[in-house]
């Protein structure tokens, strides 16, 4: 274990030095800010997404820097996805020479991480601090626990997960990750939202790695030193946030 911690150090910094900003972020808690800090790995993000998907086009920087901007005033940020799609299928329906791909990451990454500001705005900064230990617990477990005792391959997607690392991970993403849950929620809803986004955020995870695998690279970027890109970070999030959101409503 010992090795496995110090093959390891680069990536654990990293996520200390992640951990760090994210709680103090947390403790600011302005909407302004975190508006700012989402907004800016979003565009790190597109920029990633934009090496997956092949695109070389500029165009979409542009529509997100305007949708991100309106979303800071507009109530419910998720519902500008719905907005851009008509805007961008009435676009290419008048002029017929608008890039078809650069719808992509307008679906992900920009979609999600206006459910990420949606889940702020409604539920307050501690859901945000709730998301953030579930999926990072989910993710650092899986890694941990795969690494010590995992055998079975999980699927082909990712040949790197197993099954029992991929179960550690929801374990203690979900029975820890409970504990900082909304104040007003039972104990049973509590473990049961944590439960699901846990879960989707493994998926969430295997979908960055699809795509990755599609665009033939290791990583999405370099950004963050041991764990790739922001994309390679985020991925569980932008999964498990939709996931929370939706759930915490139907609770609500």
């Amino acid at each position: 274990m010992s090795n496995l911690i110090s093959s390891s150090s680069t990536r654990i910094k990293t996520g200390i030095a992640l951990v760090l900003v994210l709680l103090i972020i947390g403790y600011i808690d302005s909407y302004f800010v975190t508006w700012l800090f989402l907004g800016s790995l979003l565009i790190i993000a597109i920029k990633e997404s934009n090496k997956l998907f092949h695109i070389q086009s500029t165009q979409i920087f542009v529509y997100s820097t305007i949708l991100w901007a309106v979303a800071y005033f507009y109530p419910s940020p998720e519902d500008l996805v719905f907005v851009l799609g008509v805007v961008y299928a009435s676009v290419l329906a008048y002029t017929k020479n608008l890039n078809k791909k650069i719808f992509l990451p307008l679906l992900y990454p920009t979609a999600s991480f206006l459910f990420l500001l949606a889940l702020y705005k409604e539920f307050g900064m501690q859901s945000l601090l709730w998301l953030l230990v579930v999926v990072a617990l989910t993710d650092t477990a899986a890694y941990f626990v795969g690494k010590g005792i995992g055998k079975t391959k999980f699927c082909k997607t990712s040949p790197n997960k197993t099954l029992e690392g991929v179960a550690g991970g929801i374990l203690f993403g979900s029975l820890i990750g409970s504990i900082f849950a909304l104040s007003d929620l039972t104990f049973v809803q509590a473990l049961l939202i944590s439960f699901v986004a846990s879960i989707s955020s493994v998926f969430g995870d295997l979908f960055e790695s699809y795509l990755k695998r599609e665009a033939k690279v290791k990583d999405s970027g370099s950004f963050l030193p041991g764990h790739g890109g922001i994309l390679d970070r985020t991925d569980g999030y932008l999964f498990a946030s939709i996931i929370m959101l939706i759930v915490l409503r139907v609770i609500d």
